[in-house]
């Protein structure tokens, strides 16, 4: 099965703007989407990433920017990320 990515991007009047990436990818199971923006994890083979990604990421977009960055995943059916940022 090909992976197919979609990002769609939304400014609102309220001086937001969202931003929705999603996949069709196999998705992520519940305890890896509660570890998913940790620092340091990884889903990854030990050489293979640092786990610093979704960390940085997070960092980036809620602590520097006052916004959110939520995960929706269902295992088998593929993952969302949806950013919201304050303009």
């Amino acid at each position: 099965m090909d992976v197919i990515f979609t990002i769609l991007i939304i400014k609102l009047r309220l001086r937001l703007v969202l931003i929705y990436i999603q996949d069709n990818g196999m998705g992520m199971s519940d305890e890896v989407k509660q570890k998913i923006f940790g620092h340091l994890f990884t889903t990854k083979s030990v050489g293979k990433g640092t786990g610093l990604g979704l960390a940085i990421a997070r960092q980036i977009i809620v602590e520097k920017h006052g916004g959110t960055l939520e995960v929706n995943s269902v295992l088998g059916e593929g993952s969302e990320f949806v950013i919201q940022i304050p303009i």
